[in-house]
């Protein structure tokens, strides 16, 4: 992958991208990263690259033509088209998710604007899309096209260790990543936690996968809703390809202990406390709301209704 700066300040972006990481991926071949200097392309014998606005106000504008003609010339140097990317307040928010998607191009141009910001028309012609690091206002764009090229870079093959490296990480799959530690075991009477030291990795791994929900539930509510959502749907879809549900079919949802759960994966369990009807169909889940089994309701029995077991997650298939 080829990714390119568009910037007034070519240096700063390159004592930034040719260390670490990024700057050790560079060396080795597995990405290119380039700046090129706005100002190189200007027309104007003082060599300005800004003007000001039409209708008033404060501050300069960048002019089109020199960024335009960075632009071109920097996408006649990509064998396939390059996507180009304005770094902007008024773009979409970067997310994980589109920066997946980005790191799936061959190749990419970031514009970083100055002052006031660039001429719209500019924007227009190159076709360039708009992103936005955040809802906030800095000095220039190339503190948001650093942080995008880091983002995008780590994904790229090589660049980490392995696929692990980023895969565990924060965001990377909709979650927060669990608490790390590392030595001493103690530091300042705090220990740390038991399980991190048994040497049995799946239950580390399990551990690790609570803690993940826990804090991303606890933390960013609205990730913990939006992954639970997510998770949800693909299970029901799952569910329905493979049984005789109508479309519109209605679920019930009811949590119970892992404890439970591995009795109604077992056939030990086959009544659960629940407002139901006979042929309702009720999703089992954790206490972390991660959805396990459907069953369907055969009966009643008091305040339980009696169920019986007719699909489980791929997940505890795979654990059969």
């Amino acid at each position: 992958m080829r990714i390119d700066i568009a910037t007034l300040f070519p240096e700063m972006c390159e004592k930034v991208f040719n260390e670490s990481i990024v700057g050790r991926g560079i060396r080795n071949g597995y990405i290119e990263i380039y700046a090129h200097n706005i100002r190189d392309y200007t027309l104007n014998k003082h060599k300005n690259v800004d003007d000001k606005p039409f209708g008033g106000g404060t501050g300069m504008v960048m002019q089109a033509q020199p960024i335009y003609d960075c632009v071109k010339a920097i996408m006649s140097m990509h064998k396939t088209p390059p996507r180009v990317i304005y770094l902007s307040p008024q773009g979409k928010t970067l997310t994980q998710e589109k920066v997946r998607e980005l790191a799936k191009e061959s190749g990419l141009v970031l514009i970083c604007g100055h002052y006031e910001g660039i001429d719209e028309r500019v924007i227009e012609e190159l076709g360039a899309e708009e992103i936005s690091i955040g809802d906030y206002v800095l000095t220039g764009g190339e503190l948001p096209a650093l942080i995008l090229t880091d983002a995008v870079a780590r994904l790229q093959e090589g660049v980490l260790p392995n696929e692990d490296a980023y895969s565990i990480e924060s965001h990377y799959d909709g979650l927060l990543e669990y608490p790390q530690y590392s030595r001493p075991e103690i530091w300042k009477e705090r220990k740390v936690p038991e399980i991190l030291l048994s040497g049995d990795h799946r239950q580390v791994v399990e551990w690790q996968r609570k803690k993940s929900l826990e804090v991303t539930r606890k933390k960013r509510p609205d990730l913990y809703e939006a992954y639970i959502k997510r998770l949800t749907e693909c299970f029901i879809g799952e569910f329905k390809a493979g049984y005789d549900v109508t479309e519109n079919a209605k679920f019930k949802f009811c949590a119970l202990s892992d404890e439970d759960l591995k009795l109604v994966k077992r056939g030990k369990k086959r009544e659960i406390e629940l407002d139901g009807k006979e042929g309702e169909y009720v999703i089992l889940t954790d206490d972390t709301d991660i959805p396990k089994f459907v069953v369907i309701i055969t009966g009643k029995n008091g305040q339980n209704v009696k169920f019986r077991l007719i699909y489980k997650s791929k997940k505890e298939e795979n654990n059969d």
